[in-house]
């Protein structure tokens, strides 16, 4: 068992940036594979962001890439995501999501694959 806590969303202008933080507490937090995913009003929750349990390997959704960067610190138990070069389309609540079993690369990116998820933060990038 796991316990996600997301922190660090807010308003910010296009072209800013903010940084999530995604602690967790609970069992051993590198046994996890940690994921972000966001989800907007009307739309269906979609990747942003995954990282291996070592943290040597990352994974990125195309509409992030180059400006999100996920990150880990196995000794504060904490996941990250810098975003900067915001626009108004990441807007969202974004989700911080773990999970022990994953294994495949193509896994990494499917929500159902995660058993453990944290509350949401709400981001919103104005025009």
């Amino acid at each position: 068992q796991v316990q996600l806590v997301e922190s660090g969303g807010g308003l910010v202008q296009a072209g800013g940036s903010l940084r999530l933080s995604c602690a967790a507490s609970g069992r051993t937090f590198s046994v996890y594979v940690m994921g972000w995913f966001r989800q907007a009003p009307g739309k269906e929750r979609e990747f942003v962001a995954a990282i291996s349990r070592s943290g040597s390997n990352t994974y990125y959704a195309d509409s992030v890439k180059g400006r999100f960067t996920i990150s880990r610190d196995n000794a504060k138990n904490t996941v990250y995501l810098q975003m900067n070069s915001l626009k108004p389309e990441d807007t969202a609540v974004y989700y911080c999501a773990a999970d022990v079993d994953i294994i495949y690369v193509s896994d990494y990116g499917v929500p159902a694959k995660y058993g453990y998820w944290g509350q949401g933060t709400q981001v919103t990038v104005s025009s």
